[in-house]
């Protein structure tokens, strides 16, 4: 599965993204080990759920005005968001399965 189909989002666009609806928000550093081995089950899972969920990536070091304002305190952080509400939120590393069943929990 190609990461195509996770988008890359900043400060700018993060509100308009999450806004309808359902989205899961990596939150990321790219020093973050965890992080890096996180990005091809993200990308697995965004593949299979394409058409359902979206899924983007938000780096914390060059985006921490949405870091912040989203209480995000360590990395990786995925954040569930429905028509702009957060849902639920994972912190570390997972395997496929968690972050499908995670997704799909709205």
């Amino acid at each position: 599965m190609a990461e195509g189909s996770i988008q890359e989002v900043d400060d700018k666009g993060f509100d308009a993204l999450i806004k309808e609806g359902v989205t899961v928000i990596d939150f990321f550093a790219e020093w973050c080990g965890p992080c890096r081995m996180l990005t091809p089950v993200l990308a697995e899972v965004a593949g299979e759920l394409s058409g359902k969920v979206k899924f983007a990536k938000l780096d914390i070091e060059a985006n921490h005005v949405t870091a912040k304002a989203h209480h995000v305190t360590s990395v990786p952080t995925m954040i569930l968001y429905k028509d702009g509400e957060e849902i639920n939120r994972l912190v570390g590393l997972r395997d496929a399965a968690a972050l499908k069943d995670f997704a799909l929990s709205t």
